[in-house]
């Protein structure tokens, strides 16, 4: 069964980007075959993956907004079991280009309709913001991760994409689910850290992953190789972890 996963949140820099990656690598590491989908017009998961954002002919945003079939739109990576269907700056342009449109929260769950089967899991990295595109992953989506940084804000703005998702489950998508929230950018020796992660668990208790993801040089440079940590450096704890969130995912569903 094919499952589709947004992971959201609209605070920038808590690690959505690295956890679409990393997530969806370990995941093929484990034979699971994987949708990656920039959603994001940084594109950062289409060059975390090895693709110019540049040399994209076809991305999400003309799936959206001119109907272009998504199967046509998907490139491989160089790992097995992992494609992606990747994001450029045109993507900017897309809020306004949907505005008018009818079902405009819909469209990226027309897209991936053709597809979705064809994968084991379907990633959605969303942008920083609870703007129409991330409207649109989280309609298309079965469930979503929110990332939270281990730090002094960490709540902040959490309130706020709750409410979004409990909008969307009311009027767009019913069936949309937390898959949970996962605490990034652990540091063990920072009490700061250690507070955040008791605070999280106290007010979210079963909906925060097991998994913790520390800070990690190679989690950090990774993407400027244009590859997942796991490629990079396979016994770094950033590339463990990530493998332990996968097979929690996995446990889970």
């Amino acid at each position: 069964m094919s499952k589709v996963i947004a992971i959201a949140n609209q605070k920038g820099g808590v690690g959505k980007t690295t956890t679409a990656i990393n997530l969806a690598a370990s995941l093929a590491a484990l034979e699971k075959s994987v949708l990656v989908v920039d959603a994001d017009p940084q594109a950062n998961s289409t060059s975390g993956l090895g693709i110019n954002p540049k040399e994209v002919e076809n991305s999400i945003y003309e799936c959206m907004v001119d109907g272009v079939d998504a199967k046509s739109a998907i490139v491989e990576t160089e790992l097995n079991y992992l494609s992606l269907l990747p994001s450029h700056i045109d993507l900017v342009g897309a809020e306004v280009d949907l505005v008018d449109l009818e079902n405009r929260e819909k469209k990226m769950k027309k897209a991936l309709r053709s597809v979705r089967k064809d994968y084991d899991f379907v990633l959605i990295d969303c942008s920083p913001s609870l703007g129409l595109i991330t409207i649109n992953a989280l309609t298309a989506a079965d469930s979503v991760i929110i990332p939270v940084q281990c730090e002094y804000f960490a709540l902040e703005g959490l309130g706020k994409l709750l409410n979004t998702i409990k909008i969307i489950q009311t009027r767009l998508n019913t069936a949309l689910e937390i898959e949970g929230i996962l605490l990034t950018m652990y540091d063990v020796r920072l009490r700061l850290s250690n507070l955040v992660v008791e605070d999280v668990m106290n007010h979210f208790k079963s909906m925060v992953f097991d998994t913790l993801i520390p800070r990690n040089i190679k989690i950090s440079e990774s993407p400027s190789f244009g590859l997942p940590v796991i490629a990079h450096d396979v016994d770094s704890k950033g590339a463990v972890s990530y493998l332990n969130l996968a097979k929690e995912i996995l446990e889970k569903n």
